[in-house]
Formats: structure tokens, C-alpha cells, sequence
């Protein structure tokens, strides 16, 4: 009886410490750790084998929950707002992507170009090394794919574009049938709108319980990732990770920093300290659409986000919005081609600022997605990825430390899915200032 009350009694100081504060305790635990095996390589490899299980039940965890919550987010979003105010957030979402997806390619390139990440590797050929080769569909197809021929389908495969696109239209016109002058069909809509809102809170709750195990989830995951590859990171890989990683905090200092002072007139320091949370976890788990239901929670309660605003740019900033990853693809594509004696000329780099624009658009938000949406970034500037070729060696090493790079980038593109929403808020005049 004892020993139960004392597990009880440790589950709830447990519960009692902040959330943000055990999960931090989990990421500094993790790096220590992982650091300290990765010296071991042995064991190393049978922490990783022994704990894999519990990272990935995290990651399965917010996978799980991922469809329903962009599901009946939207559809609950969409239906709430009037058709005419759809229409602004919708443009004023897609505007911001669009321009900071470009700002951040320029930075990238910029940086690059003074860095030189790769410069004088001189990287050949190597019969031991094989690519792969990239099957990029053109525009069109992509376009034409973002409109399901089954739903049904799409959500059992998890496809979140035509999800997105499904659910906008359904509440689209759920908004308009509110409206309509029937008052049967009007109170039709209205009972599918409280029990889609239903359906959306519940899921909220699913994440608050699944959050409470985040810790455990971050420990492992950290600890794996520094184990296997921060000493190759910081290594042969050193230059490039650096250059990507100034990319990305300069991004996020005068792309996000200067349009939330200028534009909304609100405190950076004070954003950053709200979205801490959800960036974190976007850090940890490398996924944007895994992390979409804390950067939700995130949004409303620490930055006082509209539900009605933030259940649709941000599953919709999930899918499109990806400036981490079009900086990952413009300076990994300068580094192939400094590195084999290829550095890339004016005009491949403006097809790099088209393509990694447009390809980040349709990057999953999962982890790993970056490295293959790479092969259609030099593929564009003909650096083909083929067998035994140097650009595949040094496609090659840039897998290598992938986890790594994938860590800022994700982190990275769940923060600017959070400014993305507090700037519409502010300008639809319904963001919660009492929060800032």
C-alpha cells in the first residue's frame, strides 16, 4: 500500500512541473546522454535498438491524431467564418507564405555565396556510393493531385493536401448553407458545424493527454540523434550545418522579427516565449503536421489566436508553408555544387529560388521529406543524382547528418506557421491582446 502511494505520490510532482519545463529537462537529458554514447559506439547502437520503441510511439502518437484534427480543424474553421471573411484570411495566408518562402531562399543563397559551404572539396566519383535518381512530376501534376478523386481515400492514406483541399470545401459551403434564407437547411448546418466542433475539441483533449508523455518522447529522440549523428555532424559536415543554421536564425529574426514588429506591432521576445513549446516539439520530432496540434494548443492559448483563425493557416501553413525547408534546399544544393566542382551559376541559382519555393510548397510535413525533394532541386540545375557519380557522393554525405539539418528546419516552419496566424489575427482585428 506504501509503494503504491509513493508512485503516486511521484506521478504527481510529476504532473505538478510544467510541461515546458520537463519537456526542456528531457532535451538537455537527451543531449547529454546521446553525447555520451555517441563516444561508445557500441552502446550507442544498443541504447538506440532498446529505447527506438519509445520515440516512436511519441511520433506514432501525434501521427495518429494528425488526420482528424486537420479534418474537423477546417472543416469546423471554415464553416465558422462568413464566406467574405474566408476569402480575406485565405489571401492574406497565402500572400505571407509566398513572401517569406521567397525571403528565405534569398537569405540562403546569400549566405552560400559567402560561406561557400563545399568550396575546393574536390568530392569524385565513387562506384561504392549510389543516388537516387529523382522522378519529379511536373507542376501540373502536382496541382491536379491537391484535388481528390476519393476522400475516403485520402484520409486512410494520410494524403494531407487533398485533406486540406476536401475540408475547405466542405466547410466552405457548410458556411454558405448556414447562411442560407431555408431555415431547414440553415439548422441542418448548424447541427453538422456544433457536432464537427465537437469532434474538433475532443481530439484537443487527445493532445493534451498525449502532450503529458512529450518528455520521454524528446528524451529519446534527442539522445538517439546525438548518439548516431552529432560526432559525424560536427565533423566532415561541420561548415555546411553551420551555414544552414545561420540561414535559419537570420530568418527568423529579420523575416519573422521585423514583420511582427512592423506589421502587427507586437513583441518578438514575447512570441518566442510563447511558441516555445510547439517549436521545441517541431525540433524533437521533425514533423510539422506531427507538431500541428501543439502549435494549435500553442497559438490559442499563449498567443491568443481566434480558433476560428487558427484552424486554418495552420493546418494549411502545416502542408505549404515551409521557409526551414526551402533554406535546407538552397543551401544543400550550393554545397553539391561547390563541393564537386560545379558551384552553381546567377541563373541555376534563381531556377534554385523558383524551385525550392515551389517544391517546399509541396514538401510533406513529415520527417525526411526535405532530402527528397533535394533530388528535385538539382535535378532542376542539372546536378543529376546518379550511381557512382560525385554528386551522389556528396548527396551522400548531406543524408548523413540529415536528422540534424531536419531538427531546424521543421523547428523553423512550425515558428513561422505561428507568425503566420498572430499577423492574419492582427489584421482581421480578432487576435486576444491581452495575451501580449
Amino acid at each position: 500500500m506504501s509503494q503504491n502511494r509513493e508512485q503516486s505520490g511521484l506521478l504527481s510532482r510529476y504532473f505538478r512541473v510544467s510541461l515546458l519545463r520537463r519537456i526542456l529537462a528531457g532535451l538537455l537529458l537527451g543531449t547529454v546522454c546521446g553525447c555520451v554514447l555517441g563516444a561508445v559506439p557500441d552502446a550507442a547502437a544498443v541504447f538506440v535498438d532498446n529505447t527506438r520503441i519509445f520515440g516512436d510511439l511519441f511520433i506514432r502518437l501525434l501521427k495518429m491524431i494528425v488526420v482528424p484534427v486537420i479534418l474537423f480543424s477546417l472543416v469546423t474553421g471554415a464553416a465558422s467564418i462568413s464566406p467574405s471573411q474566408l476569402g480575406r484570411v485565405g489571401l492574406k495566408t497565402f500572400v505571407y507564405y509566398i513572401v517569406t518562402s521567397l525571403i528565405s531562399v534569398a537569405i540562403a543563397l546569400v549566405l552560400a555565396n559567402i560561406f561557400r559551404p563545399g568550396l575546393n572539396m574536390g568530392i569524385v566519383g565513387d562506384a561504392a556510393v549510389t543516388g537516387e535518381t529523382a522522378n519529379a512530376p511536373p507542376l501540373s501534376q502536382i496541382l491536379l493531385d491537391i484535388v481528390p478523386t476519393n476522400p475516403a481515400e485520402s484520409l486512410a492514406r494520410g494524403d494531407v493536401l487533398p485533406i486540406i483541399f476536401f475540408a475547405l470545401v466542405f466547410g466552405i459551403a457548410l458556411a454558405v448553407l448556414r447562411d442560407s434564407s431555408d431555415e431547414k437547411l440553415a439548422a441542418g448546418a448548424d447541427r453538422l458545424l456544433e457536432l464537427c466542433s465537437a469532434c474538433a475539441e475532443t481530439m484537443y483533449k487527445v493532445v493534451r493527454g498525449i502532450m503529458q508523455y512529450a518528455p520521454v518522447g524528446v528524451f529519446v529522440l534527442i539522445a538517439a540523434v546525438f548518439a548516431q549523428q552529432g560526432p559525424k555532424a560536427v565533423g566532415t559536415l561541420l561548415y555546411v550545418t553551420l551555414t544552414m543554421y545561420v540561414g535559419l536564425a537570420l530568418h527568423l529574426i529579420i523575416g519573422y522579427g521585423v514583420l511582427l514588429r512592423l506589421v502587427s506591432r507586437l513583441s518578438f521576445l514575447k512570441f518566442l516565449r510563447g511558441a516555445y513549446p510547439a517549436s521545441l516539439t517541431a525540433f524533437v520530432t521533425r514533423s510539422s503536421n506531427g507538431t500541428l496540434p501543439v502549435t494549435m494548443r500553442v497559438s490559442e492559448d499563449s498567443m491568443g489566436v481566434p480558433r476560428s483563425v487558427s484552424s486554418f493557416t495552420l493546418p494549411v501553413g502545416a502542408t505549404i508553408n515551409m521557409d526551414g525547408t526551402a533554406i535546407y534546399l538552397a543551401v544543400c544544393a550550393m554545397f553539391i555544387g561547390f563541393a564537386t566542382g560545379q558551384p552553381l551559376t546567377f541563373d541555376q541559382q534563381l531556377t534554385v529560388m523558383i524551385t525550392a519555393t515551389l517544391t517546399a510548397v509541396g514538401t510533406a510535413g513529415v520527417p525526411g521529406a526535405g532530402s527528397i525533394m533535394l533530388l528535385m532541386v538539382l535535378e532542376s540545375v542539372d546536378l543529376t543524382v546518379t550511381e557512382g557519380s560525385a554528386v551522389a557522393a556528396a548527396y551522400a554525405m548531406i543524408l548523413g547528418i540529415d536528422a540534424l539539418l531536419d531538427m531546424g528546419r521543421t523547428c523553423l516552419n512550425v515558428t513561422g506557421d505561428m507568425v503566420g496566424s498572430v499577423i492574419v489575427s492582427k489584421s482581421e482585428r480578432v487576435l486576444d491582446e491581452s495575451k501580449w
